[in-house]
């Protein structure tokens, strides 16, 4: 998650804005001709894309989301659709989008971006969750889904190769009929992977559960976690409650003893950082993939609904064993009638 937001970092006026970094416009209702001058100070000229995209890979990641527009309506890549972008409206004047698409592909990572397709806080007519608090939000939706979001979806889907996911985010006044308005562009990517939150009752490839890990899975469905390191998405200065190493390497055995996706999120600093306890923490969770990522890559579902020590993920007739807690006894009771052939 990454965007203008980064650079108040959940500041505004002297004033901590309650809630998640990402939405310090919408907590803080700040007037969009105020929020429309942080532009003329973002200039990350630490963002390096290679060093993102080659720290990610050294963590064992497989694939990477960015926000390409989040809902402060800011675009992070050149856009005809809207001024309102990193090329033309800062200093910085790059194209993050491209420079991360071109990183991807030399690390052969697979590359996704998000957008936000239908709350814009900097757009008449995008929808404003909670209401609009100023009136240069006012606008018809049609209209604003006609005239920025479509072609921005066709522009993010044509200009930077290949697409692996296409991540939708809250689709405040989404109905079918301006779902309908997306469908066709999503034949531009024909590999392309979308999930549930383009709205008006369109299933998408996989759910999205946020913030936690659901108790047994998603029955029948493909499905990601999207969680964060510590409480926020976008960038915030002072929060520091870090999770543990430990804590997201278990998260993501968790994840995938029940079959699904572990998608964690950094919020660079506005400077184009990685925030260091970021770094710290990835670096540990790729040592450990290196020595066991055969346990999680290409595994599927715990067989057993509970284990009191840990869990399990499965590759064929292999079973691996994630021993969060030795038993007292030294044993590990393993609920199977199958007899073993190595161990």
């Amino acid at each position: 998650h990454w965007g203008l937001y980064a650079i108040p970092a959940g500041t505004w006026n002297g004033k901590q804005v309650p809630g998640i970094g990402e939405w310090i416009m919408n907590k803080g209702k700040i007037p969009v001709a105020d929020y429309q001058k942080l532009p003329a100070q973002f200039n990350p000229v630490k963002f390096n894309a290679e060093q993102w995209v080659k720290m990610a890979k050294d963590a064992g990641v497989k694939y990477i989301v960015i926000t390409s527009k989040h809902h402060d309506g800011f675009a992070m890549f050149k856009s005809d659709a809207s001024s309102y972008n990193i090329v033309d409206a800062t200093p910085f004047k790059r194209d993050v989008v491209a420079e991360m698409a071109g990183a991807c592909k030399k690390y052969g990572i697979k590359f996704g971006l998000y957008y936000s397709q239908a709350q814009d806080w900097g757009h008449p007519g995008g929808a404003a969750n909670g209401g609009n608090w100023d009136s240069a939000q006012n606008g018809n939706m049609d209209k604003y889904l006609d005239e920025i979001a479509v072609p921005q979806v066709k522009e993010i889907l044509t200009k930077y190769g290949p697409i692996a996911v296409l991540w939708w985010d809250a689709p405040t006044g989404m109905t079918k009929e301006r779902a309908a308005k997306f469908k066709p562009l999503l034949q531009l990517q024909p590999a392309l992977i979308t999930n549930n939150r383009l709205g008006g009752g369109e299933p998408g490839d996989l759910e999205t559960p946020e913030q936690y890990i659901p108790a047994t899975g998603i029955s029948g469905k493909y499905w990601e976690s999207c969680m964060t390191m510590n409480n926020t998405w976008g960038f915030k200065s002072y929060d520091t409650s870090w999770k543990s190493s430990e804590t997201l390497i278990r998260n993501l055995i968790d994840i995938a003893s029940k079959g699904g996706n572990y998608l964690l999120n950094v919020g660079p600093t506005a400077e184009g950082l990685i925030p260091q306890a970021s770094v710290e923490r990835l670096k540990a969770m790729g040592e450990w993939l290196h020595k066991n990522g055969e346990a999680i890559y290409g595994t599927t579902a715990s067989p057993f609904a509970y284990l009191n020590w840990g869990r399990c993920t499965q590759k064929g007739n292999k079973l691996f064993l994630h021993i969060f807690k030795w038993p007292s006894t030294g044993k590990l009771k393993i609920p199977l009638n199958n007899e073993i052939e190595k161990a």
